[in-house]
């Protein structure tokens, strides 16, 4: 019998073993779409920053996973869900896109979601927080991976009320992550004794919040949250201080708010305040070595965003890797059998209403005098266990939910 040379029959066995993984796969890619505001209101806090996270990831596992190459297309949404479900639509049907990720904008990422269950693909959602996209509109193939409305309530709201800030007026944007915002906020400061005495919506995106800052200053509120995002929370809170906000006592409370915000505004006018936070780049050596990459690509630090775009794609072709399968139950069953700790998520874990349940953190902005090199912009103030900050799984409306 004549027998191959083994530098040859291990070429075979290798190329065997890739041929049959790459079978595993719908086309021989694992091909990613990342769905971003590339040009609008949170292009800062996702946008091309995001896009560089999901190269990160990807450069990581280098370029290939199961033997298959790995792509990345990207597409601005404008902030619109007829343009995102549009786009969606094409990069499944035309383009055989995998998984289509980021969606910044509640309304973006439920229209997409929607489509990718539709078409038995994936959606990753790292860049919206409304509630109901793991609650009531939960999806088997949608994941949900920073935060959402309860978590950042929770964790931003309850401790103030616990300082004194007892009475609440909201300048809230007028789409359903505001919404999500300002409810569940309103039920943390009334169980922790507080009291929302009034609120202003505007339409979202906005530039003008010179009546509503007038209708907040005139309510006597101790407290004033800001439930929006983006370049829309810095322009309020400037426009805050323009207007006397703050002058008698008030507290300006962003709902949400990142790096590139404290950034923006400067620690003359961020200085002080305190919101609930999922990460920052300087917590610790896993933390430092992302932001380093991340850095020399975009020549500043990542939001919470950013890392966790990092986080979920790095997962999820941890996960296409475990499965030996890009088809989309099997990434999530894995996923879902996964313990998550990264740069990004301390003690993390996917639930089965597809939310990625992880450690939080109440952070306040350094003054001008306490922070010591660029981009030393938080304290940590307390940490909050994932099981803590989020709604548990036996209170959620998710049908994937067993009771």
């Amino acid at each position: 019998m004549k027998f191959s040379p083994p530098s040859t029959a291990l070429a075979c066995a290798i190329a065997l073993a890739c041929g049959a993984a790459q079978a595993a796969l719908s086309d021989g890619v694992v091909k990613i779409g990342v769905l971003t505001d590339i040009n609008g209101p949170f292009m800062d806090n996702v946008g091309k920053g995001s896009i560089a996270a999901t190269e990160i990831a990807v450069e990581e596992f280098g370029g290939k996973v199961l033997g298959a190459p790995i792509e990345i297309v990207t597409a601005d949404h404008q902030n619109k869900a007829d343009i995102a479900s549009t786009r969606t639509r094409e990069w499944f049907d035309r383009d055989k896109v995998d998984a289509v990720t980021e969606l910044g904008n509640s309304a973006v990422a439920l229209a997409a979601m929607k489509i990718a269950q539709e078409k038995g693909r994936l959606s990753i959602v790292t860049g919206a927080g409304a509630q109901r996209i793991s609650n009531e509109d939960c999806s088997p193939n949608n994941v949900h991976w920073v935060y959402d409305s309860y978590a950042l309530a929770n964790v931003g709201t309850r401790s103030l009320v616990k300082r004194g800030y007892r009475s609440w007026y909201y300048l809230t944007a007028d789409y359903a992550f505001g919404h999500s915002l300002e409810a569940d906020g309103r039920k943390f400061i009334e169980e922790a004794g507080g009291k929302v005495i009034g609120s202003s919506r505007y339409p979202f995106p906005g530039n003008d919040f010179a009546s509503y800052i007038v209708k907040a200053n005139e309510s006597k509120a101790n407290a004033v949250a800001i439930a929006t995002a983006g370049l829309d929370l810095q322009n309020a809170i400037k426009q805050g201080r323009e207007f006397g906000l703050g002058k008698n006592g008030q507290a300006s409370v962003a709902m949400l708010m990142s790096i590139m915000d404290v950034h923006g505004l400067g620690l003359r006018n961020a200085g002080g305040m305190m919101f609930a936070e999922t990460f920052y780049w300087d917590l610790d050596d896993e933390s430092r070595k992302f932001a380093d990459k991340f850095f020399k690509k975009m020549k500043r630090m990542p939001t919470a965003l950013q890392a966790g775009q990092y986080s979920a794609i790095r997962t999820y072709l941890k996960a296409v890797e475990q499965a030996g399968s890009d088809d989309a139950a099997q990434v999530v069953k894995a996923m879902k059998g996964m313990d998550i700790n990264d740069a990004f998520a301390r003690h993390g874990k996917l639930r089965d209403d597809g939310k990625m349940v992880h450690d939080m953190y109440l952070v306040q902005v350094k003054t001008p005098q306490e922070s010591k090199q660029p981009w030393d912009y938080y304290k940590i103030v307390e940490t909050v266990p994932g099981g803590e900050a989020f709604e548990s799984l036996a209170a959620s409306k998710c049908p994937l939910v067993k009771k």
